[in-house]
């Protein structure tokens, strides 16, 4: 079996599993249902949008998707859903 390192959050979340600190979810199928369409609603791509950008920053947007096995448009979407759901981290910002 292989043995695997936990970081340190991760390692909080088997505590605080193993402390029995967690509970279910009392209509269960009704939360996964609700989440489903949340999920469904998130995700949906249903408008289009023209952006100007540098020829650059394209080429560049293009190369680091290959890299990633992405589509470029995927990546910029991803991207900017990440920004205005707070959750982009700027890794140089430190």
């Amino acid at each position: 079996m292989k043995k695997f390192t936990l970081e340190d959050e991760e390692m909080e979340l088997l505590d605080s599993l193993e402390s029995n600190e967690w509970n279910s979810v009392e209509n269960l199928k009704d939360e996964i249902a609700s989440h489903q369409v949340i999920a469904r609603n998130t995700l949906k791509k249903d408008k289009r949008v023209n952006l100007r950008m540098s020829s650059k920053d394209l080429e560049d947007i293009k190369t680091y998707a290959i890299e990633e096995g992405l589509p470029y448009q995927t990546l910029m979407s991803s991207v900017l859903h990440k920004f205005i759901s707070g959750r982009l981290v700027d890794r140089q910002a430190g």
